[in-house]
């Protein structure tokens, strides 16, 4: 997918996420999240450059997989990146860097789901975007399988963005319950409710046996 060329974070990498690092960065591509966060407090763009290409595909694929599209998911880590700079000195732990980032997208994506379903509520749209199996199954994905994610997506955009979004953690992200209550900013408890309320949705309206335990 092409990126942005208006984007100042793509202009500063290039363009594309990448995870290599250009040979002119020298050292400084070498180093740990936790070293480089505070030169990037200091404005080091070559720092906050190295996290972009370290992150930018993991920001990408999260937002792509919890929307279940790539309808505006440039814009997404777009924005993720930005606030991610402009907010970095409230991130206790710099080590921490990627779930932070994510922490972000999830919550700009939840964002999108929100007003997708508020223009639909105001008879403006139909608040769902057509569901893209070739940015979110694999490629030794069968017509089975491809036709069961189809299924899966759409009944995943009937559910409120919240239940929506802590499932798709849990059983498409692999996250661990912890991680999805951080990710998502709710307790523990909260993160297990919602995705027990989700799982419970998509079993009773399943066509097939369905369990996201075993998927």
């Amino acid at each position: 997918m092409p990126m942005a060329s208006r984007s100042p974070v793509l202009r500063l990498v290039g363009g594309k996420p990448s995870s290599k690092m250009p040979s002119d960065l020298g050292a400084i591509g070498q180093l740990d999240d936790r070293q480089l966060v505070p030169l990037v407090l200091e404005n080091d763009n070559r720092a906050f450059e190295v996290l972009y290409r370290r992150h930018a595909a993991f920001a990408m694929n999260l937002a792509v997989r919890i929307q279940g599209t790539g309808v505006d998911v440039e814009d997404i880590v777009h924005d993720a990146f930005l606030r991610a700079r402009t907010r970095l000195g409230e991130l206790r732990d710099a080590g921490a860097f990627r779930s932070w980032l994510g922490a972000i997208v999830v919550r700009l994506v939840k964002t999108r789901l929100r007003r997708r379903r508020l223009v639909a509520s105001l008879g403006l749209g139909d608040g769902n975007d057509q569901v893209d199996l070739d940015a979110i199954a694999s490629t030794a994905a069968g017509p089975e399988t491809r036709a069961q994610l189809a299924q899966i997506y759409a009944l995943l955009n009937t559910m409120t963005s919240n239940d929506r979004i802590a499932w798709t953690l849990r059983y498409v992200e692999r996250h661990r319950l912890e991680d999805v209550a951080s990710l998502t900013d709710c307790s523990l408890a909260t993160a297990k409710r919602r995705i027990s309320r989700a799982q419970r949705y998509l079993t009773e309206h399943f066509v097939a046996p369905f369990d996201g335990e075993k998927e």
